[in-house]
């Protein structure tokens, strides 16, 4: 991660990524993400922008999404590789994603990773993932929701912020889904949003 994107959420996923990864793939299956993905999404070129350990890149490949995964975490990387060996992960963070060109994707998807950010680069990094999508893709993206900045048991931040720091940079893209909802794998209360690049 770089010197915007939260140091201490980092060295958390490095230094448990195993840890992590276990617990992410013993979750139920994400149905409210995939059934989302199926409605809004156009087989192409697909990126999975902090894919983690790679459970939702390996969903997509294997439902006619090209995807590749990109995450600040090498230690999420390398658990991810072991996991999905056929599957392209790439070090990228947020809010620059060097070596991830403009107009790259058809379909970004960026699953509660934003939270982890500080809060002055959100909307850089909201501006970015519109960036390398391609005229007529679509940003599924989303966030967890808590009425207080705060870091759990192993260090990592969960921001607190105003959807409107969101929303303001989708602009000119059509918002096709806007709510608050309980996510189907964590349990926790988080924003969805898909947005179509004009």
């Amino acid at each position: 991660m770089n010197q915007n994107a939260d140091q201490q959420t980092l060295e958390a996923y490095d230094r448990d990524a195993a840890a992590f990864a276990a617990d992410w793939h013993a979750q139920p299956t994400a149905t409210d993400l995939q059934s989302a993905v199926r409605e809004f999404f156009t087989p192409g070129p697909t990126a999975d922008i902090g894919c983690g350990s790679g459970r939702d890149t390996a969903w997509l490949a294997q439902n006619g999404f090209a995807a590749i995964g990109y995450d600040a975490s090498e230690g999420l990387l390398a658990e991810a590789r072991r996991l999905y060996p056929a599957i392209e992960f790439c070090r990228a963070s947020l809010p620059e994603l060097d070596g991830v060109a403009d107009n790259s994707f058809i379909n970004v998807l960026c699953e509660t990773v934003i939270m982890h950010l500080s809060l002055a680069v959100i909307p850089a990094a909201v501006r970015r993932l519109m960036a390398i999508l391609k005229p007529g893709g679509t940003l599924y993206l989303t966030w967890r929701v808590s009425n207080d900045n705060l870091r759990d048991r192993s260090g990592r931040l969960y921001a607190a912020f105003e959807p409107a720091l969101v929303l303001d940079q989708l602009k000119p893209a059509t918002l096709l889904l806007n709510e608050e909802v309980e996510s189907a794998s964590s349990g926790k209360l988080i924003r969805r949003v898909v947005a179509r690049k004009a």
